[in-house]
């Protein structure tokens, strides 16, 4: 039996199926002419209920590839943080924090900055809560002792004061009670 490599749903690929699929064609003649099976374009077409999602764009406040290509020729030209956010009209402290976030001062590069910042942006992310077990069975222990969601969090800020990866907003806790099925607490909680 031959196996055809998995295909890499580029965002033009995307687009290009979104576009067919509004012009009328069918979703095995969308398919076909990819070469793949009808269930491939429909799973990419059902997770979003048949509306096509928004295209990603950047928020007007986030910094440019242009500008991050000018941090990086003012980090080599060893100009200090304030004098490349003056330039660029922008805070110091936005211009720290990339630097800060992207490698530090003298591991910083454009490219991979813009990478890295293009991936954190996606969207949904996956709640804290799935992600850390222990974080939620401590969550959980709480609020069947029938606490708050503002006391749970308090109480794990200050028992956990120096690991950030056990603070949880009552947000977060409420969200992911209420709000998405996301499975991160047990049901009889809900």
């Amino acid at each position: 039996m031959a196996y055809r490599n998995r295909l890499k749903y580029t965002d033009e690929l995307k687009s290009d199926i979104w576009n067919k699929y509004k012009s009328g064609e069918s979703l095995w003649s969308i398919a076909r002419s990819i070469d793949r099976q009808s269930s491939c374009i429909y799973g990419l077409l059902s997770r979003t209920g048949g509306i096509r999602p928004p295209d990603r764009l950047r928020a007007a406040t986030a910094l440019s590839l242009t500008e991050r290509e000018e941090i990086s020729r003012g980090i080599a030209a060893l100009h200090s943080i304030r004098a490349i956010a003056a330039k660029l009209k922008r805070s110091p402290s936005t211009i720290s924090r990339e630097v800060n976030r992207n490698g530090g001062y003298h591991g910083y590069r454009a490219a991979q900055a813009e990478e890295e910042a293009w991936s954190r942006a996606k969207r949904p992310k996956q709640c804290k809560l799935a992600l850390n077990r222990s974080l939620s069975r401590a969550v959980e222990k709480k609020l069947r002792l029938r606490w708050s969601p503002e006391q749970v969090s308090g109480w794990l800020k200050k028992e956990f004061s120096g690991d950030e990866s056990y603070h949880v907003s009552h947000e977060t806790i409420y969200r992911t009670l209420y709000v998405q099925a996301r499975g991160a607490l047990k049901k009889e909680l809900q």
